[in-house]
């Protein structure tokens, strides 16, 4: 756990009788774009704030960067560009001067960096615009702006694509993407939109009533909601044995039912059929299921609150 950027501990934080976070321990890895998925009110928002420090933990540990007590963890979250609930800026005073305002505050001395950051997020034709005269898109980009004042190792973005068009969505995710790769930043995210969440996430950790109820890699999370066509069928092994011989290529797996699962089949359904009827063997069920992210999703929900 060594490139662990951000690390929480059995996290608690509890408002009177409500448990906001419940043991709640996540891994952020550097380099990596963390997707946190969840509800309304399943806690996203609390685990963000606590880990850049907003509010303070009933019980459990936050690490940062590798620091934990008190004083380091101050200096650590420095390195943390947040954007979390709506975008903090004077409404009145242009783009460039609210980014002005917001570099002496951060105790940044280049006043080059205002500009080069508003080239960076697409805001530099709005630098003499209001801040009440953007749209939401843009408001959502200077928010980011005003996250990586300070060049930060870390964005930490709560919900940054609610009440986005779909061009603003696309725009962002890339911007998104590109800040990772080119700058090398950890981004931890959250978002109820799952399907976005899906296009840009190499890690994802899902929350539901304040409990983390599964942590997975983007790879490991493609596998389980991969398409999939469940065969019974009269001879389990002799059918096997033909889908080795003929079709080598593809995925299988036998379930503990004695039915042949194949993992993200690279053929029409007829083709397992027929190779089963060609060599005598009967097909007694043929099912193809695909599995979204919302379903999957819902599939653990269920099984945490079982």
């Amino acid at each position: 756990m060594t490139d662990c950027v951000i690390r929480t501990r059995g996290a608690v934080k509890t408002y009177g009788r409500l448990n906001a976070l419940d043991g709640v321990s996540v891994n952020v890895r550097r380099g990596e774009i963390y997707g946190l998925i969840g509800d309304n009110g399943a806690g996203k928002t609390t685990l963000l704030k606590a880990i850049v420090g907003h509010i303070f933990l009933s019980q459990g540990e936050v690490s940062v960067l590798g620091s934990e007590n008190s004083r380091s963890l101050s200096s650590a979250r420095r390195q943390i560009g947040a954007m979390i609930e709506k975008v903090g800026c004077f409404p009145n005073l242009s783009v460039e001067k609210n980014m002005e305002y917001c570099r002496i505050l951060k105790g940044i001395p280049d006043r080059k960096k205002t500009a080069e950051i508003l080239e960076v997020v697409g805001l530099s034709r709005k630098a003499k615009s209001k801040c009440s005269q953007l749209s939401m898109g843009m408001k959502q980009r200077l928010g980011l702006a005003i996250a990586l004042i300070g060049e930060p190792q870390i964005l930490i973005l709560d919900e940054p694509i609610n009440g986005l068009d779909p061009s603003g969505i696309h725009e962002f995710r890339e911007l998104l993407k590109s800040l990772n790769a080119r700058k090398n930043i950890t981004i931890l995210l959250s978002s109820h939109i799952l399907s976005e969440l899906q296009q840009t996430a190499t890690t994802f950790g899902f929350l539901s009533n304040g409990k983390l109820i599964e942590e997975v890699s983007a790879e490991q999370l493609a596998e389980k909601c991969a398409d999939y066509i469940e065969i019974s069928v009269s001879d389990a092994e002799a059918y096997a044995a033909l889908l080795d011989k003929y079709l080598s290529d593809e995925n299988y797996i036998v379930t503990p039912s004695g039915k042949l699962r194949l993992v993200a089949p690279k053929r029409a359904p007829e083709v397992y059929s027929r190779l089963a009827a060609q060599s005598g063997i009967l097909v007694t069920g043929l099912e193809h299921h695909n599995r979204s992210l919302e379903d999957y999703y819902m599939h653990l929900k269920e099984g945490a609150h079982a």
